[in-house]
């Protein structure tokens, strides 16, 4: 089943909500991968409360082994700008998303076009928002 797209004013403040939107459980399948991932989005970012904050917790470990048990081969033959522009897809992101996410909206191009290198802060950024292990993208 699809959730249909969120936003952070469809994100409850009371973990037993939350899990009425999401039920926090071992993902299946790509459907069940991408739902979670739109719950993440939906929530990263934006400051939380501490029900919100273990709810994600919770989706994020499900989302990393389900993504290590699926993805990893793939993920460990691209580069960091593939990497990038992959988790991008997933998310129905454009070069502007990503710029908004690491801060300057013209960063993203900067970046997928090879003209900037991925800083620290970035790296744990993109880390942080897409769930990756940060060394994927050194």
């Amino acid at each position: 089943m699809k959730t249909k797209a969120l936003t952070h004013d469809d994100i409850p403040e009371s973990y037993a909500e939350l899990v009425g939107l999401f039920m926090p459980r071992p993902l299946h399948d790509e459907v069940d991968y991408r739902n979670a991932l739109a719950v993440l989005d939906a929530m990263a970012g934006f400051e939380m409360n501490a029900d919100q904050e273990d709810y994600f917790e919770a989706i994020a470990v499900f989302v990393e082994k389900y993504e290590a048990e699926h993805h990893a081969l793939a993920v460990a033959k691209m580069t960091p700008v593939e990497l990038i522009r992959s988790v991008m897809a997933e998310h129905d992101m454009s070069e502007s998303d990503l710029g908004r996410l690491l801060g300057d909206r013209s960063l993203g191009h900067r970046i997928l076009s090879g003209e900037r290198e991925l800083s620290k802060a970035h790296i744990r950024t993109l880390a942080e928002h897409f769930a990756l292990d940060p060394a994927a993208l050194l």
